[in-house]
């Protein structure tokens, strides 16, 4: 797994966020995204499993 030196995610693109989450950008906002999460190991718990993401605080995943 690699790190993308890029400022904001794309829609489709999969973000690691706070302690390790993981989740798929749904849609991009001006100053935060949505994200669909699919790797969830810490005890948190997103209702629905979307959640809202600051551009400040998450990593672009390239998994290539």
């Amino acid at each position: 797994m690699n790190f993308k030196a890029k400022k904001l995610a794309e829609i489709g693109e999969h973000i690691l966020f706070k302690n390790g989450i993981q989740g798929v950008v749904e849609k991009v906002k001006e100053n935060s995204v949505i994200v669909n999460i699919t790797v969830n190991r810490t005890e948190l718990d997103f209702g629905g499993n979307r959640t809202v993401v600051s551009h400040k605080n998450y990593k672009v995943i390239d998994f290539a």
